[in-house]
């Protein structure tokens, strides 16, 4: 499938330099630009590889200014927005070049009382609990399992081997990447010392995942010892998050891979979590609060703070003391020294 330059600046409200009638029918960086492809310069630290780059169409945020030319055979788009213009171009041709499916598989295995809507595609050795609504348009791959009485939204996509448990409540447009589980118990059990064991506090609510959430692979969502963990529209998970029972993680919030959330946590609206960040348990963050990668959480944090480290503090402050915790051992032998010096002359003193 090809598109020519006048059809994506029209898609994206963009203005042409070049040959409008030029052709593109993938992408590719700009440094690894090949003939036929499309590719983007958001940055100009990357403005350099414009004159080499054999890319047929370059989009170019407007807010750059070129000093390089580009070569003869290379048309630019000129848009406000780049990032975004190639998600949109990037939505498009993904979706071209995996149209939705449709039908049941007679591998699959689809209980009788399962209401299933239009257009909806179940592939082989899929499982559809009892009870289970589908919506419409959903895409149910290989081996997912969908339990009893639970409920998809239209066009959700569920890819291979995600289990969801029984009871759970999907929105539209959710998509769960191959692996992940959604409404396994939440981890809960009371020590019972007269028996010398621990007692499973059963876990008997379910799992919420509202409109536009998208769950990478081998991504846990536990279900809530009573009423729900919720995952609210439009989160973004990455692969390898736990998210425990109870949670409430906030509208558009974004965490990436392996950041752990311990139960009856409340996260607010737009927060995004770096890397292998942990929150504790029963505390309350706020909105548009940003923590880089490994911090650690141990309390409730206000709105709008972008924090670091265990306990998390500001970027300055942390990497000021980042800076000091490399001179430690140096400054301990030199306190150790000092402290031995001022023995010494303490000894010096009373002798006279």
């Amino acid at each position: 499938m090809e598109f020519t330059a006048k059809q994506i600046a029209q898609f994206v409200n963009g203005q042409i330099e070049g040959n409008e009638n030029a052709t593109i029918n993938s992408f590719s960086k700009i440094e690894e630009g090949k003939e036929k492809s499309i590719s983007f310069l958001s940055s100009e630290k990357y403005a350099h590889y414009l004159k080499d780059t054999k890319a047929s169409i370059i989009l170019v945020d407007k807010s750059i200014k070129l000093n390089e030319t580009p070569g003869k055979d290379t048309t630019l788009i000129w848009v406000d927005n780049v990032r975004d213009c190639i998600a949109k171009l990037l939505q498009l041709y993904s979706n071209a070049l995996n149209p939705p499916k449709n039908g049941i598989s007679e591998k699959a295995s689809v209980s009788k009382t399962a209401k299933i809507g239009n257009n909806v595609w179940i592939a082989d050795f899929a499982y559809i609990g009892d009870g289970v609504v589908v919506g419409d348009g959903c895409q149910i791959y290989p081996h997912a399992v969908i339990g009893d009485n639970t409920s998809l939204g239209d066009n959700c996509k569920i890819y291979p081997n995600v289990t969801i448990y029984h009871g759970c409540k999907l929105g539209n447009r959710v998509t769960i990447h191959a692996g992940s589980v959604i409404g396994a118990d939440g981890f809960g059990f009371a020590p019972n010392v007269k028996e010398d064991r621990y007692d499973k506090i059963p876990q008997i609510g379910i799992v919420t995942i509202e409109d536009d959430v998208e769950i990478g692979a081998n991504t846990c969502v536990d279900r809530s010892t009573m009423g729900s963990t919720f995952i609210r529209r439009g989160v973004k998970l990455d692969n390898l998050v736990q998210i425990a029972h109870n949670d409430d993680i906030g509208e558009n919030t974004v965490m990436s891979a392996q950041v752990g959330v311990a139960g009856s946590t409340k996260v607010g609206k737009w927060c995004m979590f770096g890397g292998q960040t942990g929150i504790s348990g029963h505390i309350t963050i706020g909105n548009h609060v940003l923590l880089g990668a490994q911090s650690g959480v141990p309390g409730s944090l206000k709105d709008n703070q972008m924090l670091i480290g265990t306990p998390p503090m500001e970027k300055l402050p942390y990497f000021k003391s980042q800076a000091v915790f490399r001179k430690l051992p140096d400054m301990y032998k030199k306190i150790n020294d000092l402290s031995k010096e001022l023995e010494e002359l303490k000894q010096k003193l009373q002798e006279k």
